[in-house]
């Protein structure tokens, strides 16, 4: 039997507004996804706030000095979003450097970025490009990922706006600045760094037996024999633009 038509209008009425809903959701300027749980994009704006609240952001990390405005910090507060303005608190006016940001403010981001219970958490600076790239960028070098992979990335959000100088200085940044938990049951840390740890622990076994073979020379270079072998176990989790999903994928299907 058709639909009558006060059913007819009700459906339509309905399907309107859930269409006007969804055209709402508007996603920050250059927004990603970090790892699960862990976004990025520049300083959010109202447009923005209907897709931001189906994150559930439990923590902002906001890394430029400017100050959000009103109604963002508002947006902020009757969500239950900690926000965690370390630009303001870490950078120096009268501090002349290099470095497009001081490596505290890198350590202490990452440290944050690396605690689970913070987490569904966003990174965000005035552009979404240079400090919240620079940030993103080191924490791929923490979990092991080659600098071309890392530029890449770079690079993939930055276009016309890329700097050398943030690529020197994720190149440069010593990652053993960055505290990370030594709790033994790991309940702290993100379960996508516990697979790059773990990841990363047996490269180091495999290098070890490679070694100890003898198809590793002492200086540590590959034997021709031995290239392509290294190539399929260690190239994988250095892929470009590889999650942790990913890596776990094409690890679970060698």
């Amino acid at each position: 039997m058709p639909p009558s038509s006060s059913q007819s209008t009700t459906s339509v009425s309905a399907g309107a507004q859930s269409t006007g809903t969804l055209a709402t959701l508007s996603p920050p300027d250059s927004f990603g996804i970090v790892e699960r749980g862990v976004y990025r994009s520049n300083l959010p704006h109202p447009l923005s706030f209907p897709f931001l609240k189906q994150l559930n952001l439990k923590t902002v990390l906001l890394l430029s000095q400017e100050s959000p405005t009103r109604v963002v910090t508002q947006f902020f507060e009757d969500n239950h979003v900690e926000l965690l303005h370390l630009g303001m608190r870490i950078f120096k006016p009268s501090e002349a450097s290099w470095k497009p940001c001081p490596e505290e403010l890198v350590k202490e981001a990452l440290e944050i970025v690396l605690y689970r219970p913070a987490h569904p958490l966003l990174i965000c600076g005035a552009s979404g490009v240079h400090a919240v790239g620079v940030v993103v960028g080191c924490l791929r070098k923490l979990l092991g990922w080659s600098l071309s992979s890392i530029v890449n990335e770079y690079r993939s959000y930055a276009g016309a706006k890329m700097r050398y100088v943030d690529e020197q200085f994720i190149e440069l940044f010593d990652t053993d600045l960055v505290h990370v938990s030594a709790d033994p049951d790991k309940v702290w840390l993100p379960s996508w760094y516990q697979v790059y740890d773990q990841y990363a622990e047996e490269d180091r076994q495999l290098f070890s037996s490679a070694k100890a073979r003898g198809d590793i020379s002492r200086d540590g270079i590959l034997t021709k024999a031995t290239l392509g072998y290294w190539k399929y176990y260690f190239a994988v989790a250095a892929a470009p633009l590889c999650t942790c999903e990913q890596v776990v994928e094409r690890r679970n299907e060698s």
